[in-house]
């Protein structure tokens, strides 16, 4: 008897409309439609399908519901027309906005903002328990301010890791006059409380590699850039090496390295972190904190542009900003102009964005300029040496060690408890010996 063998079923996506907002006077890097634009790849990302799209330009937010009145009506017109069942904001909508705005659209179709989705993603796309750990903590920040009735009993939505809040351990029983609201409060907080504690003995550990990479003196490189960059795929070139790869944003979330070695002998560890995002969620930087250290470790970072999209300029300075914000802007960069396949006209990306310094035109799929891109990165690592003039505690022998390892001693003064040293030393240990550094005065300077 033959049998027929069903097809896996698979559920209709979700119809989603998007509302695009600009506010007069506040700096986005991306334009109201292409920021609109994003949102809509973004919802892609998430499995959604967006059947309709509105925008609208407003001086301040309104104190309701953060758009006007009158577009309220003309959306719920729309979503009414088209059947949408989700309505996503493409800024981040305060408790009481969110609230308003469920009253007035009703119970049949949920409303998110830009910061929902993107943590909805992440949670999609966290595979490591550290990742899932880091994803659920945004989460569950994110939401306790912004808790209503419609988002109680949390404990039995699915775990971290499939797009939802992961499970709070069980509601538990109600004190006297306890509100189902009020519980569900007081078990997020523990949650909450729970998984900083997770997440501290993450980064001690993450420490701890971290110190054992500085003894080892094998240099730390991180690719940072906007999302869909092509930074998982510059690493595999780099490091004949399989990260996931894939044409969507937020394709890898958590960090891979991977050890690489240079055209003259010298191995360096490459990192490929999370792409950054315009608008990137607080709550993400403040969970991902130990991750993010990485990027601060690093002795070089590589920043991966994308140049064949049309918003090129503005993801680097988006990038950028995020640098300033996690105070990573001081290490020595890399500007890393990549996707140079889709460029039908090679002098674009120059004449474009020639104003970005430091740049270096690769294709990281075709694998073409990534010779003279290792080289450079050689260069600057090992051989590129700078003026120091340090006074160094004699109880710190690991950083004398180091400076007679890899630096060039000039000048040697031993002094009550320290030893100065003047000389040179590779520009990726500026960061190891900043607390070292001294004033050098006329008579130091004397040969």
């Amino acid at each position: 008897m033959t049998r027929k063998i069903s097809e896996p079923t698979t559920f209709p996506k979700e119809r989603a409309f998007l509302v695009g907002i600009e506010l007069r006077g506040e700096q986005n890097f991306l334009s109201m439609d292409d920021s609109l634009l994003e949102l809509s790849l973004l919802a892609d990302t998430a499995g959604l399908n967006v059947i309709g799209t509105t925008t609208q330009r407003l001086n301040h937010p309104n104190s309701n519901t953060f758009i006007g009145s009158g577009k309220v009506e003309e959306i719920s017109a729309l979503v009414e027309e088209l059947s949408a069942e989700l309505l996503i904001f493409d800024v981040e909508l305060s408790p009481r906005h969110l609230r308003e705005l469920e009253q007035r659209f009703g119970e049949n179709i949920r409303i998110i903002d830009r910061t929902a989705l993107i943590l909805d993603i992440f949670a999609q796309h966290a595979h490591t328990r550290e990742g899932s750990l880091q994803v659920e903590l945004a989460q569950y920040e994110y939401r306790l301010p912004r808790l209503t009735r419609a988002w109680t009993h949390l404990a039995r939505q699915a775990g971290g890791g499939g797009g939802r809040a992961g499970s709070v351990g069980g509601v538990g029983l109600r004190g006297p006059g306890e509100t189902q609201l009020e519980v569900d409060r007081r078990e997020i907080r523990k949650r909450i409380a729970i998984l900083k504690s997770e997440l501290e003995k993450v980064r001690a550990h993450r420490t701890r590699h971290r110190l054992q990479r500085q003894r080892s003196q094998i240099p730390v490189i991180a690719l940072v850039g906007y999302t869909n960059a092509g930074k998982s795929t510059l690493l595999n070139a780099l490091a004949s090496s399989d990260v996931l790869v894939a044409n969507q944003l937020f394709a890898t979330l958590d960090p891979t390295t991977r050890r690489v070695t240079l055209p003259k002998g010298h191995t360096v560890l490459i990192t490929d972190t999370v792409g950054f995002i315009q608008k990137l969620p607080t709550q993400l930087v403040a969970a991902f904190r130990a991750t993010l250290e990485e990027i601060n470790e690093a002795d070089l970072l590589i920043h991966v542009v994308d140049c064949s999209h049309p918003n090129a300029l503005a993801q680097w300075q988006s990038v950028n900003q995020t640098l300033r914000e996690i105070h990573a802007d001081n290490i020595p960069t890399i500007n890393v102009l990549n996707k140079m396949d889709l460029i039908e006209n090679a002098t674009q990306p120059y004449s474009e964005l020639a104003f970005i310094p430091e740049n270096y035109p690769v294709s990281a799929l075709k694998k073409k300029g990534l010779k003279e891109l290792t080289y450079v990165i050689e260069s600057l690592l090992f051989e590129s040496m700078v003026p120091v003039h340090l006074k160094i505690p004699y109880s710190n022998g690991q950083a004398i060690s180091l400076f007679h390892d890899q630096g060039q001693v000039t000048k040697v003064e031993h002094t009550r408890g320290h030893i100065i040293f003047q000389g040179f030393i590779p520009a990726r240990l500026l960061t190891s010996f900043q607390p070292y550094f001294a004033e050098i005065t006329a008579s130091n300077q004397e040969e």
